[in-house]
């Protein structure tokens, strides 16, 4: 049994429709008029309202405006009541979001028709939306499961390149930890605080350590030579951004909005750019260069100096903590080694 709001000031025409909504099965809720019929409202949800235009207090179209603004009561069907003579009340009643109409005298087959095909396009309605709400819970998930794949492959791919580099164990997750930890702290800070958000943090943490994801195109014998490169072999490595910026092109795809990949994209490609320009593939410089990128770059460094290489030991944390303030403004941003300094004792 379904309920149906009848809203008029007249007796007569409350209990003529009544009577053929009873006759039809359903539940007739009555109301005088607007006022009554939103207090009514507070209490049940209504299938469908029978709505007149002209009532003391509050008319029908205040009414309307009311239930079309909520989103809970928009999508409740509304035939206004309209005399012959009031073309203008049912045209003004369908621009605000009026279903249907029903002229005074009723004419029972015309009502029942009338509430019969609202009721059934409102079961249509509210069954499509259902049938929406679930397509798109079912396509959230397939795209949730396609990122996991996704960040899976990516970090297959980066164990690879760790082993061919001789990276220590540890590096990946250092450089992640260390990247969050300066992260978090520049999210406190005034000059930072509207653009580190918690997502940001979440993501460069996931995305930092595919900053050396192009190093898989370069050759072993150039990765794993322990005397001084040559400028040919200088220039080979530096070629890694761009390789590591087009594998995450090509992963991402054309239609593909996803914030991780974006965000691996820009440290991969830019984390050897330097603050005074100086650095490589595209020579950016200052706030030009992405701001994870700025990040990845110095904490990269950090951890670069803290392990040890084959061909040197590891440095302290204070003497590489100094090694990269004597780059300040040349290599890296100032604010964001200030911002480091401070909470240099958390890094690991």
């Amino acid at each position: 049994m379904l309920r149906i709001l009848i809203i008029d000031d007249v007796e007569t025409n409350r209990f003529v429709l009544r009577n053929i909504i009873l006759d039809m099965g359903h539940q007739p809720v009555l109301a005088e008029n607007g006022v009554q019929g939103l207090k009514i409202m507070e209490r049940i949800t209504p299938d469908l309202i029978l709505l007149d235009v002209a009532m003391p207090e509050m008319d029908g179209f205040e009414f309307c405006e009311i239930i079309k603004k909520d989103i809970k009561t928009r999508n409740i069907p509304i035939i206004f009541i309209s005399a012959f003579d009031e073309a203008e009340d049912i045209v003004k009643g369908f621009e605000m979001g009026g279903a249907d109409y029903v002229t005074k005298p009723f004419i029972q087959e015309v009502v029942r028709s009338r509430v019969e095909v609202q009721l059934k396009l409102s079961e249509m309605n509210k069954n499509l939306l259902e049938t929406n709400r679930r397509m798109q819970t079912c396509v959230a998930e397939q795209i949730k499961q396609l990122e996991a794949e996704k960040k899976k492959i990516l970090y297959a791919l980066l164990k690879l390149v760790r082993k061919n580099a001789y990276f220590d164990e540890g590096h990946i997750e250092r450089l992640q930890y260390n990247c969050k930890v300066l992260a978090q702290a520049m999210q406190l800070s005034p000059k930072y605080e509207r653009i580190v958000s918690d997502t940001f943090i979440d993501t460069i943490e996931m995305a930092a350590p595919l900053c050396d994801l192009g190093m898989i195109g370069i050759p072993l014998d150039i990765l794993q030579k322990t005397e001084e490169l040559t400028l040919e072999e200088k220039a080979t490595i530096e070629t890694h951004p761009m390789i590591g910026a087009q594998i995450l092109e090509d992963i991402k795809g054309e239609d593909d909005y996803n914030d991780f990949i974006d965000v691996s994209y820009d440290i991969a490609l830019y984390h050897h750019e330097k603050w005074d320009g100086t650095g490589y593939p595209y020579g950016k410089s200052g706030n030009d260069i992405p701001l994870p990128a700025q990040i990845v770059a110095l904490i990269s460094a950090y951890c670069a100096l803290t392990e040890n290489r084959a061909f040197r030991d590891a440095y302290s944390k204070e003497d590489a903590l100094q090694i990269i303030e004597d780059a300040v403004g040349i290599e890296f941003n100032p604010d964001i080694y200030g911002i480091c300094k401070k909470i240099a004792r958390q890094l690991r």
